[in-house]
């Protein structure tokens, strides 16, 4: 059954005039399944266009969700929202997490724990989640005209979801005044396919359409001419000017200028001329206000309120809404030309008779600051209290907003500045940094107070992210400033930390950073921040491998504890589960981040939620629960790309995931895709965490080559790093592996030895086991063939004991291979059993491939051909594809048979074609048929 949550009916468009190109290109873009953006300048016809086109394609979809916002609305936060989902909160709220559901609700409602959302990330996804749910019963169109009007915190939200609704079959129609062409940042708040389309002046003809479809009929030709000369082909000032000609009983002599002026503005105040005194001071009541009604108007003491917006309808200065209690003005130039008219005085009293009246505080708030002058202390109050209300509701945009008036009626002894930079931290937290940084800077051009210049300083380091370098300078002039406050000198050092990380990759030097830090917040007794470098400490440490690091740990989560750190995602939990899993605890490091998981997702900590996901998933894959760890791995992917929170982090653990358990072509995707990002970003760390994740995926391809060349450069990175723990990447035994596959038996037990020696002095029992498995494999490729035998048979048994699964089952493959020169299916059976126990589908598949034993030739060619020899040299992956094409199986029977994706099958026969020299499968089959006959 389809539903349709309609905005006020306003007047219903029989006729799109003159618009019949872009009507067509929108339909056709609709049809399609894209977005269209209609953009022009007011009064040009785009809301006409608009309804015209939620119209023929309402039908379509099961769902249309509307909005249409006013420039006086566009200051309270969630009224757009409210007008999109009000309405279908019920059959949605259901589907969403419990912390999604809450932020959804108080949003929507103004009640609820509100405290949930105060990041903005929980209330994000909530509405990105509701609009899935809606998708999922069948598609959805929403329908928003006059976008520059929306409230920042609605179009925050829906910009959020439209760039990652994806594929989800949710059509947005929007509309948006510009001048000229600056559409693009309404562009980028939609979704990708987004179509724009300019809604352009229409030519005199069609004026004179347009003109007679309203009955204005009977006009002059030259009259026409001159109003569309004078509207500039703008249908709203043609119309208005068609008005005024009609009811002027004495029309124009040919070749006089029209008796009207050129603008609607002038226009409007004309016809505001008709209206009674009092009359006009209500209109003027209802262009200040947020949605007014005739409640509100009463209360703001217009108490002939219907009578007046009832004269100023007739006149068509205000829209006529039966199935809604709004006063809404006929287009909001209207509104807009009252309120600028009046003189400044009635706009204050306007302002103050509605701080009185308006229910909502952040409304009394924003009318109260427009109805003063100057300083208040009790108006800056509200202000400040209101900018807490719209932060708490998960609207920081607005807070900031609020927070600057709350400075502007602060006296200077009621320090301004710490109201401006709280809502510089506002700022940044709705993500509008290039604010941040401007207002912290205009705090430091006067601030004398220390504790407000290093928090201004704080604000410009933080609007950096990971381009640090940028604030070199900035550092020193905040140790200037902090002097010697322990407090502050506390916060900045803790700065420096991550430059040390970030920047230096000098992990010695951040080490220190955050040991200094720590013990300066310990001497101001500031226990959160010496909490946070303490655990920032701990986690540096871990990856070091330095002894001291579970005495840090020790001392991070020593009481008392602050609430807000214990589950941080830099916080002492976060930091001791990483140290648990370094050192094989795997089910106390499993505890571990499970009950952290489940506390942020009971607090709504989004952010965090995307660490703990990450960390579940790495203590199933090293389980050998490879489908478990894929399926939370490819949750948390999703969720770091919905919150563009830690996706190369991310994507490096869904890479692993899918080598170890389900597509090794996804794989080797994710893991470049990974390398680049961390590249771009000048992330050495993480740059090395990528290229573990691609030289494992080809490794599982059975690209050795490729190993071996991602493995070095992770070897080379981490000595730069000063990464000496072999349990951080776990890479080691993977590149001694490969070399080994590759003949360079030298550098492998050269890699062996010196990762051997780190794994002893630290205790790493999993890692030992792993090097002691390459090193069978390396004995073996010696012809030492019962010494190898006697070690990998020791490993296995090693690795089961420690609860490496899939490891375990890879030992007892490498077992297999060594056992028998000419494998049969019985060979495997131990390898197989273990692969599928972990659901490791890539390795199961190269188990079958190894049980295939190929028919004996009588009589094996002299010399191959040069393309059958190319044939042979092809990855594990590419061989077994083209041997299923030389079978005469389709793309589709070869995905079904390697339990991969058409797509995948598509990509390797394309690897094919070009290592081969060939166009096509049929080529194949021809290789195939020459080395059969010759």
């Amino acid at each position: 059954m389809q539903r349709d949550f309609q905005e006020p009916a306003r007047c219903r468009p029989d006729l799109v005039i003159g618009r019949e190109e872009v009507f067509a290109q929108a339909r056709e873009q609709l049809a399609r399944g894209g977005s269209v953006l209609l953009h022009g300048p007011a009064g040009i016809g785009k809301s006409t266009v608009l309804r015209a086109l939620a119209a023929d394609n309402g039908g379509s979809a099961r769902t249309v969700l509307r909005c249409s916002a006013t420039e006086s609305e566009s200051h309270l936060p969630f009224l757009a929202l409210a007008d999109l989902l009000g309405l279908v909160l019920d059959e949605v709220s259901g589907k969403l997490p419990a912390a999604q559901r809450t932020a959804l609700e108080s949003a929507l409602t103004g009640r609820g724990e509100s405290t949930l959302q105060r990041d903005g990330l929980a209330l994000r996804l909530a509405v990105l989640s509701a609009l899935r749910a809606l998708a999922a019963e069948g598609p959805v169109l929403i329908v928003a005209d006059d976008v520059q009007w929306l409230d920042s915190a609605s179009a925050e939200l829906l910009g959020f979801a439209a760039r990652r609704l994806g594929d989800t079959p949710v059509r947005m129609l929007c509309a948006v005044r510009t001048e000229g062409q600056e559409y693009d940042r309404h562009l980028r708040a939609s979704p990708p396919d987004t179509l724009a389309l300019r809604v352009n002046p229409l030519s005199r003809t069609q004026v004179s359409e347009l003109l007679g479809h309203r009955g204005y009929t009977g006009l002059p030709r030259s009259t026409v001419r001159d109003i569309h000369r004078t509207s500039g082909g703008n249908p709203l000032f043609a119309l208005e000017l068609g008005r005024a000609l009609s009811e002027n009983p004495t029309p124009p002599r040919p070749g006089e200028p029209l008796p009207v002026p050129t603008s609607l503005r002038t226009l409007v105040l004309n016809r505001l001329e008709m209206l009674s005194d009092e009359a006009r001071r209500t209109l003027l009541v209802a262009s200040a206000g947020a949605r007014p009604t005739p409640a509100l108007l009463r209360a703001a003491g217009r108490e002939n309120a219907e009578a007046e917006t009832a004269q100023a309808a007739a006149l068509g200065l205000l829209a006529t809404e039966p199935e809604g209690p709004a006063v809404r003005f006929a287009h909001p130039l209207i509104s807009a030309a009252l309120y600028a008219e009046a003189p400044a005085h009635e706009r204050r009293a306007a302002h103050a008779a509605l701080s009185k009246a308006a229910s909502d505080p952040i409304e009394r708030a924003r009318h109260l600051a427009l109805a003063t002058t100057g300083t208040d202390p009790d108006t800056a109050d509200s202000l400040a209290e209101a900018a807490s209300l719209a932060r708490d509701r998960g609207a920081p945009s607005v807070a900031a907003s609020l927070g600057l008036l709350a400075a502007r009626h602060t006296p200077a002894e009621g320090d301004p500045d710490a109201r401006r930079l709280q809502a510089a931290e506002d700022a940044i937290t709705a993500g509008e940094l290039d604010l941040a940084r401007d207002i912290a800077r205009d705090v430091l051009t006067r601030a004398t107070v220390p504790a407000d210049r290093v928090r201004a300083w704080i604000i410009v380091i933080d609007t950096a992210g990971h381009a640090m370098t940028e604030v070199d300078s900035v550092f020193p002039q905040a140790l200037a400033d902090a002097g010697d406050d322990p407090q502050l000198l506390a916060l900045i050092h803790y700065q420096l930390t991550w430059r040390a990380v970030l920047v230096d990759g000098d992990f010695d030097q951040a080490r220190e950073e955050a040991a200094h830090s720590a013990a300066l917040a310990a001497r101001a007794g500031d226990r959160y921040n010496e909490l946070m470098a303490l655990a920032f400490q701990a986690q540096i440490e871990t990856l070091m491998g330095h002894p001291n690091a579970p005495a840090t740990i020790k001392r991070a989560l020593k009481e008392p504890q602050d609430p807000r750190v214990s589950c941080h995602h830099n916080g002492a939990g976060y930091s001791r589960f990483r140290w648990l899993i370094m050192s094989d605890q795997l089910a106390e490091a499993r505890a571990t981040v499970t009950a952290l998981l489940r506390e942020v997702q009971r607090t709504g900590a989004v952010e965090s939620e995307v660490h703990f996901l990450r960390g579940v998933a790495e203590t199933e894959l090293r389980s050998g629960h490879c489908g478990r760890a894929l399926d939370l791995a490819r949750e948390s992917l999703m969720m770091a790309r919905d919150t563009g929170i830690g996706e190369v982090a991310s994507a490096v653990l869904t890479s692993l995931g899918e080598a170890s358990g389900g597509d090794v072509e996804r794989a080797l995707e994710l893991a470049r895709e990974a390398v680049d990002h961390a590249e771009e970003d000048g992330d050495q760390m993480y740059v090395s965490r990528a290229l573990t994740a691609l030289g494992y995926a080809q490794l599982v391809a059975g690209d050795a080559e490729g190993t071996v060349r991602s493995l070095r450069r992770v070897r080379e990175l981490e000595q730069g790093l000063g990464i000496t723990d072999p349990a951080r990447g776990r890479w080691q035994g993977d590149l001694a592996e490969a070399l080994v596959r590759t003949g360079e038996l030298r550098e492998a037990k050269d890699v062996i030895d010196v990762t051997r020696e780190q794994a002893l002095r630290l205790g790493r029992e999993s890692v030992l086991a792993v090097l002691d498995r390459a090193e069978g494999l390396l004995r073996a490729a010696r012809g030492e063939h019962e010494a190898a035998l006697a070690q990998l048979t020791s490993v296995q048994d090693r690795l089961a004991k420690l609860g490496y699964g899939l490891e375990e089952a890879r030992t007892a493959f490498a077992l297999a291979q060594l056992r028998t020169r000419r494998p049969g299916p019985t060979s495997y059976d131990e390898a197989a059993r273990l692969f599928r126990r972990c659901r490791a589908l890539p390795w199961l598949r190269q188990v079958d491939a190894a049980t295939v034993v190929p028919a004996a030739e009588p009589e094996p060619p002299a010399a191959p051909a040069p393309a059958a020899d190319a044939l042979e040299g092809l990855a594990a992956m590419e061989r077994q594809v083209a041997a299923l094409v030389m079978e005469g199986a389709t793309n589709r029977e070869i995905a079904a048979r390697l339990f991969i994706s058409v797509k995948t099958v598509e990509a390797t026969l394309t690897r094919v074609y070009r290592k081969l020299g060939i166009r096509s499968r049929v080529d194949i089959v021809r290789l195939a048929a020459g080395r059969r006959t010759k």
